[in-house]
């Protein structure tokens, strides 16, 4: 593993610690690797040092190149100063990304609490965006105010273009209220983005990775909190894919839950959204026989669905719906073909 210290501003004391580990040799199926770019905590005070390495070796010991990124805190902390240290990071990680051989698709940003706020803003309103985020007991909404002025809240900045996200935090944490993580989930929802979250029963603030190396073991807190770090990496395979021969395998978790932002119509779009869009009604009316009907097994009527039906079925993706009427793989097929030649009208 070789170690690289760069300092991107020496007036704002700004730095990136890269660790970067071998690829090649006996490591001859790794070429590259994803990375995560770790953004510690500590109320835009300082960079908490429990926040910043104890973190990086884990997601070493999984694979992933790791960074961290000492951004500007104190009097350097208004904003937009530490977005723009993250800018910067950012850039030098995909710009150097043959030098360091990273797969520039496949990096995460991993922060907590303020930092965990810079990796929302970094998600929701960055230029050079993150392929993910970890967001660990997040400052995400105007709370932040209270650490930072001038930084702004990221829950109304959520877009389809927000990455996909994990979040966890602890339902008794009472320096960020859990409702940060809440109102952020309910964004992504509304955004339709896919994401993860686990909110433990008990636990205080800024727990890091939470083994007795960087929390005291008579701290009170759930024994299952500790477990977000296996499910954060466990995670990130199904968002990025896991090492495969020379590469890596095909993610098996999508950015957008639906298709309904896709440029084409599909079965993976809602019933609703498809049934909005008067080629996608005609084609769906053309196979389950007419807008509004229930199908039913082979000599049973068919039964008019009722507006409480309807509404719930708007939500569910067109291939649940025609496998909810029977119809086989091989017609679902072809209502996809036919769907797929509908530009989507977003």
């Amino acid at each position: 593993m070789k170690v690289e210290k760069i300092v991107l501003n020496e007036a704002r004391e700004v730095s990136l610690t890269a660790y970067l580990l071998d690829t090649g040799g006996e490591f001859r199926n790794i070429c590259k690797r994803p990375a995560v770019l770790i953004l510690p905590g500590g109320g835009y005070k300082f960079c908490s040092e429990r926040e910043a390495d104890p973190v990086a070796m884990p997601y070493l010991k999984a694979g992933y190149h790791a960074f961290i990124l000492r951004y500007s805190v104190g009097k350097h902390s208004v904003w937009p100063n530490p977005l723009q240290d993250y800018e910067q990071a950012m850039e030098m990680i995909r710009t150097k990304a043959e030098e360091w051989k990273v797969f520039s698709d496949k990096v995460a940003v991993i922060g907590f609490s303020a930092g965990g706020h810079l990796a929302a803003a970094a998600a929701t309103m960055s230029k050079n965006r993150p392929n993910a985020a970890i967001l660990g007991y997040p400052v995400t909404g105007s709370d932040v105010k209270g650490c930072c002025a001038t930084a702004p809240d990221t829950i109304s900045c959520v877009d389809k273009n927000t990455c996909p996200c994990f979040i966890f935090a602890t339902r008794t944490d009472a320096v960020v209220p859990v409702m940060n993580s809440i109102r952020f989930m309910e964004a992504l929802v509304q955004a339709d983005i896919s994401f993860e979250s686990h909110i433990y029963s008990y636990g205080p603030h800024g727990f890091s990775t939470c083994d007795t190396s960087v929390q005291s073991g008579d701290t009170t807190i759930s024994s299952r909190v500790p477990n977000w770090v296996s499910d954060s990496i466990g995670w990130l395979k199904e968002v990025f894919g896991d090492f495969g021969n020379g590469g890596m395998t095909k993610p098996v978790c999508k950015a957008h839950v639906t298709d309904n932002d896709g440029e084409f119509l599909s079965v993976d779009c809602t019933f609703g959204y498809v049934m909005g869009n008067p080629e996608g009604r005609k084609v769906v009316e053309g196979f389950l026989g007419g807008a509004g009907k229930q199908e039913k097994p082979e000599g049973q009527e068919a039964q008019q669905m009722t507006p409480e039906m309807m509404s719930m079925a708007s939500g569910m993706k067109m291939r649940q719906i025609l496998e909810y009427a029977h119809m086989p793989e091989e017609v679902i097929e072809q209502v996809n073909d036919q769907l797929s030649r509908i530009p989507n009208q977003k």
